[in-house]
């Protein structure tokens, strides 16, 4: 009896281990998400930082190459209901242009896990998110910042998160995105769409290499002239504990109602910052 129970407890552990865990070290790539969830009870504070241009007319010596300037802070809490279920509220500074002050909402669920076994070749994850600007009003009534109604001060995000795990250390990722806003400039669009890629590459368990880009699906023409696509690449380190990443990308902005809507630097200008990110996991005992 003993020795049933044995193989049937042997071969449980077998079919759980086929489930692919950690495609992206941490819960975020460069700007998107990952398929990553924080685990049941488990709380993540994140702080987020990126600095002005390092080249171009913006940075050079005289900015100390971007360090004299913050494009973007934001900072938050996130908590896993589940083991593939998690919620978060945070703070942005907001890119000015034309948002600042910004709070975020934002829930994620994984569907899918990649598992060999059960013949699931990719994880997949839902992402949605809304923000709210809380900015002085402008009195410009042409400003996109007038907000005439509550609801201008809202936009919305949603987001479909492909990942796969090519082996032991590359994996991948495809991010169709919606964004939509429901107060816009007048060479503007209220929704967008647009296409993410993105590659994990781990030298060692707890270092992984990131790249990650996102184009724009939108009109032509007369339709946002500056608009230019995100692009991102940086690095991630994990300890006990803490997740550190570092990278460098043309967008200002963190969530993304920014990345996707409002970016408009170009790497060939020098027009692209240092970030970086430093998160603390804990985890609330029940009683």
């Amino acid at each position: 009896m003993k020795k049933i129970s044995l193989f049937f407890t042997l071969l449980a552990g077998f079919g759980f281990a086929q489930d692919v865990t950690e495609t992206f070290n941490s819960t975020r790539i460069v700007n998107s998400h990952s398929t990553e969830t924080l685990s049941d009870r488990q709380w993540e504070y994140r702080i987020e930082h990126r600095f002005g241009d390092m080249l171009g007319v913006g940075g050079g010596a005289q900015t100390a190459f971007g360090f004299d300037q913050a494009a973007d802070i934001r900072m938050g809490f996130e908590h896993g209901l589940t083991d593939k279920w998690m919620i978060g509220m945070a703070r942005l500074k907001g890119v000015g242009r034309p948002y600042r002050s910004i709070l975020q909402g934002s829930t994620k669920y994984r569907i899918l896990t990649q598992n060999k076994e059960k013949n699931i070749p990719f994880s997949l994850a839902v992402l949605g998110e809304m923000y709210y600007t809380y900015m002085t009003a402008s009195t410009d009534s042409l400003s996109v910042a007038f907000f005439p109604k509550l609801e201008h001060r809202l936009s919305y995000a949603s987001q479909l998160i492909f990942t796969r795990k090519m082996g032991e250390r590359l994996s991948l990722g495809l991010m169709p995105t919606f964004v939509h806003r429901n107060y816009v400039d007048s060479n503007d669009v209220n929704s967008l769409f647009a296409v993410g890629g993105a590659l994990n590459y781990k030298v060692t368990k707890n270092f992984g290499l990131l790249l990650e880009y996102f184009y724009n699906v939108e009109p032509g023409g007369e339709f946002r002239p500056n608009a230019t696509n995100s692009f991102g690449l940086g690095f991630e380190f994990q300890t006990n504990g803490h997740s550190f990443h570092i990278n460098l990308t043309n967008s200002r902005g963190f969530g993304a109602m920014q990345y996707v809507a409002l970016t408009q630097e170009q790497w060939s200008l020098g027009q692209f910052r240092l970030g970086f990110s430093i998160s603390r996991t804990f985890k609330i005992r029940r009683k």
